[in-house]
């Protein structure tokens, strides 16, 4: 395989705290040298005014494959992955039949070797077939390649059940990500509960539901010393509480989707269930702590809660719609737009939150551009205008409600394992 030389790009790396001008050799698929001249023999991509990066990764993404093909695919969820900027995912063990025994952990990754496109890391389930009711044989899952464990879709409810989970996972070094929801209070909900829920006369799923489920879950991770990541946070409630559990030294960490720090409550108005997702759109106040989170440093990761659904299902009435959106392809140019552009976060902040933080979360070796890591690299164009098309998506489903926003900046080029995987076409 022919040598990669990456020439005159912004190199932002904060695994090594590194921002600065300059070329980076990529050899035998990995990152080889910095600052290399041209011998002739590399084939050589010009990144003049462009961000070299560390492969980005999102650690919560739903590929529906086993049982939900029609949604989508792991061969098209990860060329979604690819053309969002993506080299790395981790897919959310809610399929059908769940990610809960060792043949299904490996049908995943055989899958994914198959389609040939990014690494697919798995997080497998909590409990068996995700009932909640007995924990899955955790040490075998781990053994057949799982790196966290989950039952997102649903919290882990059963708090003794929770707390043997962690005691397990503790063992084999794992993290628990958990859905923060108390069901009770959510209860047919379709919308967060508040002033414009009361206005539209639609049920609502109170923030109160999130914060009760993140404090318990603090609470029993402080208890056994295990390790909880908190998904897809969305209330001021809960960041608060991470934050506080921080200074503790709880081993806490939180991701953001791009939705929770993008759009608000307000736009259920328009009775558009591409807005309809779990946790819901929020209240301003909400998305403003989430973006003090970010700023901070209360909010480790920014990831996507990729949830594709076929055009039939969401094309129903809000009630009866699923919850949940695609945003594998829009993830970057709305971190761009809504914190870089308007200076809640630098391009270092933002990419550690996209690539070291969530290699760290999942204890995989990734997110790096140090020399002799793996050559995962996305180049990125910060100020690169497009607006979102949703018929151009490669993934197989088309809930966005991002469709016809104009946004700012997006992978230019994504290399995996040393080989250019996509290119953006002008």
């Amino acid at each position: 395989m022919p040598g990669l030389l990456i020439k005159n790009g912004r190199l932002i790396d904060p695994s090594q705290s590194l921002d600065r001008v300059g070329n980076l050799l990529v050899h035998d698929g990995r990152i080889a040298a910095y600052d290399a001249a041209e011998n002739g023999q590399e084939v050589v991509l010009e990144a003049a005014g462009k961000i070299v990066a560390p492969g980005l990764i999102d650690m919560h993404v739903h590929l529906r494959e086993p049982g939900r093909e029609e949604d989508e695919t792991i061969a098209t969820g990860t060329a979604a992955a690819l053309a969002g900027g993506f080299t790395s995912i981790a897919c959310i063990p809610n399929t059908e039949p769940p990610i809960d025994t060792q043949a299904t952990v490996e049908f995943v990754r055989h899958q994914a070797a198959l389609a040939g496109n990014c690494n697919v890391f798995v997080v497998a389930c909590v409990s068996k077939n995700r009932e909640g009711k007995e924990l899955a044989e955790i040490g075998q899952l781990v053994e057949a390649g799982a790196v966290a464990f989950s039952d997102d879709g649903a919290p882990v409810y059963d708090p003794e059940l929770l707390r043997r989970a962690y005691e397990y996972c503790l063992m084999f070094g794992k993290p628990i990500l958990n859905h923060a929801e108390v069901l009770e209070l959510t209860r047919g909900g379709v919308m967060h509960e508040g002033l414009v829920s009361m206005m539209l006369g639609l049920p609502g799923m109170p923030a109160a539901a999130e914060d009760v489920m993140v404090s318990r879950d603090i609470a029993l991770a402080e208890a056994t010393g295990g390790r909880i990541h908190i998904m897809h946070v969305s209330t001021a409630g809960s960041v608060e509480l991470v934050r506080r559990a921080k200074r503790r030294q709880v081993r806490v960490t939180t991701e953001v989707c791009p939705h929770h720090f993008a759009l608000s409550d307000e736009c259920l108005r328009s009775f558009d269930s591409n807005y309809k997702m779990s946790p819901p759109l929020r209240a301003r106040h909400d998305v403003e702590a989430c973006i003090a989170g970010l700023t901070d440093g209360t909010i480790d990761v920014i990831c996507t809660d990729h949830a594709p659904h076929a055009a039939e299902k969401k094309m129903q009435e809000l009630d009866r719609a699923p919850f949940g959106i695609v945003g594998l392809e829009t993830a970057l140019g709305l971190v761009a737009s809504e914190l870089v552009a308007p200076g809640h976060l630098t391009w270092p902040q933002a990419i550690e939150k996209m690539t070291i933080n969530p290699a760290r979360v999942l204890g995989i070796p990734k997110g790096t551009l140090a020399i002799g890591a793996d050559a995962d690299v996305t180049i990125i164009d910060p100020e690169y205008a497009w607006t979102v098309d949703p018929a151009r998506f490669r993934s197989k489903s088309r809930n966005t409600p991002f469709a016809g926003r104009r946004l700012r900046g997006r992978a230019d080029t994504v290399i995996v394992g040393g080989k250019v995987k996509y290119c953006a076409t002008r």
